[in-house]
C-alpha cells in the first residue's frame, strides 16, 4: 500500500512534493516498525523512567545507538544510487522485489499450513492425555506460529498453577536456628561474567549448589524480584504478577511463619520504578529496609542516585544481626551496582562494567568467608535479577533488554551453607534447566 501511494501519478508539482514530506514521517515509522528496537508498548510504558536518566546516561546511550560503520556504509549506497540513477530507473526493480518478499512477509508459514494444524492438534491431545516434560510437549517441527506459542505458553501456564512448595507448619523444637540470606544482584548473567573473564573468581567455590542453566524469566529488576519472592508457586504470566498473590506462594511469608524475622537491605532507594513499593504491595515484603545513613558510596546510579558500597553494607547487617535478639533471620539483599549506566562518584566518568563485577564479586567473596570464619550458621542463596546484556546481539544493541534472550536471562544462581562443620565439598553443578521453584525448594 506504501509504496503504491509513492508510485501513484500526481498532475501537480505541489502534490507531488506534498506527498514527498508526507511519505518521511511514514517511511520512519515503518522502518522502526521493522526494527528490533522497543515497541511503542513499551516506550509507553517506561516513557517515565527513562526521562528521569542523567544528562551523562543519554549521551552515552546516544552513542551506542549510532552504528557508525552502517552509517558510512549508507553514505556509500547513497552515493552510488544518485550517481547510477542517472541512467537507470530504480522503480521497477524496487517493485518487483516488493511482489517477490509480498507472499512471504504477508504469511510467512502459509506454505506449511497444513502441517501447522496437525501439529497443533496433535500437541493439544498430548498435553489433555498426559503430563510429559515441556521439551517433549511441543512438536519442535512446528512453525512458530501465533497460534502454537500461544497455545504452548497457556499450557506451560496451566502446569505452573498446580505447582507449589509446601512448608512445614513449625519447625522441631530441637531445629538448629540459622539464618538465609538471599542476595538479588542487578545486571548479572552467565553470558557476562564470561565475558569479563570472571569465569574463576574464587567467589564461584564458595557456592555448595549451582545452577548453571536458572532462567530469571524475565529482563527487568521488579518482575525478576517479584517472581523470586513468589518462588514457593510456578511461573505466572507478567500480568499475573501485579495482582494479589496467594499467602502460601510467598517465600518470605512461609518462612517468617517457622520463626524467621523478615529484613531488607539494598544499596539504593528502591524509589526508581517504584521498585519496593511493587515488592511490598505484591511480594509480600512488608518491612522498612535497613538504614544505609553514613554508609560510603563511590558510584552514583543512571538517575543520579547514590548506590552505597556492597562490602559496607554487608558489614552493617552483620553488626545489626549479631545485636539482634532473633533466633532466625531471612533478609532479601538488592544490589544494582552492576546496572547499566552508574559512574564514579568522584570523576563523573563511566563506570567499566568489568571492574564493578570484580569489585562485587570481591566483597561477596570477602562477606561469605567472615560468615564462615564467625561460625554462624547461615545459608547464603545468590540469585541474580536478570543480565546486562553486555555484549548485545544481532536483535539488540548492548545495554538494552526489551527482549529477554537467553544471554540475559541465564542467570549464575548459587547456595551457600556456611557454619555447618561438615568440610566444603567440591561444588555440586546442576545443568538441567532451572527457575525460582528451586530456590523454595532450598529454602524449605
Amino acid at each position: 500500500m506504501f509504496a503504491a501511494f509513492l508510485i501513484f501519478p500526481l498532475p501537480r508539482a505541489g502534490w507531488r512534493r506534498a506527498r514527498h514530506w508526507l511519505a518521511l514521517p511514514v517511511g520512519a515509522g515503518i522502518f522502526y516498525h521493522d526494527t528490533w528496537l522497543p515497541g511503542i508498548e513499551s516506550i509507553r510504558a517506561q516513557g517515565s523512567q527513562v526521562f528521569s536518566f542523567t544528562l551523562d546516561y543519554w549521551a552515552e546511550l546516544l552513542g551506542r545507538f549510532i552504528n557508525w560503520e552502517m552509517v558510512g556504509a549508507g553514505f556509500v549506497l547513497l552515493t552510488l544510487y544518485l550517481f547510477i540513477a542517472q541512467w537507470l530507473r530504480f522503480t521497477p526493480w524496487i517493485l518487483l522485489a516488493l511482489l517477490w518478499l509480498s507472499p512471504q512477509v504477508s504469511n510467512p508459514f502459509a506454505s506449511s499450513k497444513g502441517a501447522s494444524e496437525h501439529a497443533l492438534n496433535t500437541f493439544r491431545e498430548e498435553t489433555r492425555s498426559s503430563v510429559l516434560p515441556m521439551e517433549e510437549q511441543l512438536d519442535q517441527s512446528a512453525p512458530p506460529t501465533n497460534e502454537n506459542l500461544n497455545a504452548y505458553l497457556d499450557d506451560f501456564y496451566r502446569e505452573e498453577q498446580e505447582r507449589l512448595v509446601h512448608f512445614p507448619e513449625s519447625l522441631p523444637a530441637q531445629a538448629t536456628p540459622f539464618d538465609v540470606l538471599i542476595i538479588n544482584v542487578c545486571s548479572l548473567a552467565w553470558h557476562d561474567v564470561e565475558a569479563s573473564g570472571l569465569s574463576g573468581h574464587p567467589v564461584w567455590s564458595h557456592f555448595d549448589i549451582r545452577f548453571n542453566r536458572f532462567n530469571s524469566a524475565t529482563s527487568y529488576s521488579g518482575p525478576s524480584s517479584i517472581r523470586l519472592l513468589r518462588a514457593s508457586c510456578g511461573q505466572t504470566s507478567h500480568q499475573g504478577l501485579y495482582v494479589t498473590a496467594p499467602k502460601q506462594c510467598l517465600l518470605f511469608e512461609n518462612l517468617a511463619q517457622l520463626g524467621f524475622a523478615k529484613q531488607v537491605a539494598m544499596d539504593h532507594s528502591g524509589d526508581f520504578g517504584n521498585y519496593l513499593t511493587g515488592l511490598q504491595q505484591y511480594a509480600g515484603l512488608d518491612v522498612t529496609p535497613m538504614d544505609k545513613k553514613g554508609l560510603a558510596h563511590d558510584l552514583a546510579s543512571f538517575d543520579g542516585e547514590p548506590i552505597y558500597r556492597g562490602d559496607a553494607l554487608f558489614d552493617r547487617w552483620l553488626n545489626e544481626r549479631t545485636q539482634s535478639q532473633a533466633a532466625r533471620n531471612v533478609t532479601f539483599f538488592n544490589l544494582i551496582a552492576l546496572h547499566d549506566g552508574n559512574r564514579y562518584v568522584a570523576s563523573r566518568q563511566i563506570a567499566p562494567y568489568k571492574a564493578r563485577l570484580k569489585t562485587l564479586l570481591d566483597q561477596l567473596d570477602d562477606f561469605m568467608t567472615t560468615l564462615e570464619q564467625s561460625g554462624r550458621k547461615v545459608a547464603v542463596v545468590m540469585v541474580p535479577e536478570h543480565g546486562a546484556a553486555l555484549t548485545g546481539d544481532k536483535m539488540q544493541m548492548a545495554g538494552l533488554r526489551d527482549i529477554p534472550s537467553p544471554s540475559i536471562t541465564q542467570v549464575p544462581v548459587g547456595v551457600a551453607l556456611l557454619g555447618t562443620k561438615a568440610p566444603h565439598e567440591a561444588t555440586r553443578n546442576v545443568d538441567t534447566p532451572s527457575s525460582f521453584l528451586a530456590v523454595s525448594y532450598q529454602s524449605d
